[in-house]
């Protein structure tokens, strides 16, 4: 069940959206730690178009890690994925770099406030909707914002690099 989240939720995407003034707005809800479908039990508990609900995902460039932002709805079409990163091939990252290079847990990988910065793609649906939700930087918390602010503040470039 979804419930009102406390601005004072503290993760290193929280503070990054506190610290740049802009409006957004923080959802939490009550976690199942058998789900394993992260994003789309955001959307099913927040009661939100899956398609409003942006998953975080980080993808191995050539040696380097970028990260690739699609609807929890569909999934991430690498050859897209590389062709507007600029390089040949892209494969997912390992879950432990993944963790490593963020800071934040799987299920709770924010594009916002990672320990080290990385190229970012969003797919470019999210330019379809006033706002939109990425995760908050834990498991159960999700922030909306408009497309435009997690575009700036990811220093993000938009591609179609949904699958399908």
């Amino acid at each position: 069940m979804a419930k009102a989240a406390k601005q004072a939720a503290g993760t290193p995407a929280t503070k990054v959206l506190l610290a740049a003034g802009v409006p957004h707005t923080l959802h939490s809800y009550d976690h199942d730690p058998a789900a394993t479908n992260y994003g789309l039990e955001a959307a099913t508990e927040l009661g939100v178009d899956p398609e409003r609900v942006f998953k975080t995902l980080l993808v191995s460039a050539e040696g380097s890690l970028a990260v690739a932002v699609v609807p929890v709805s569909g999934s991430l079409d690498l050859k897209k994925c590389a062709a507007a990163l600029g390089v040949k091939r892209v494969a997912m990252a390992d879950p432990e770099d993944a963790q490593r290079r963020t800071g934040y847990v799987l299920g709770g990988i924010s594009p916002l406030g990672q320990r080290q910065p990385s190229p970012t793609v969003i797919d470019e649906s999210v330019l379809g909707f006033p706002t939109v939700l990425v995760s908050g930087g834990r498991r159960g918390l999700d922030i909306e914002l408009a497309p435009a602010v997690l575009v700036r503040l990811t220093r993000a470039r938009t591609a179609a690099i949904r699958a399908g």
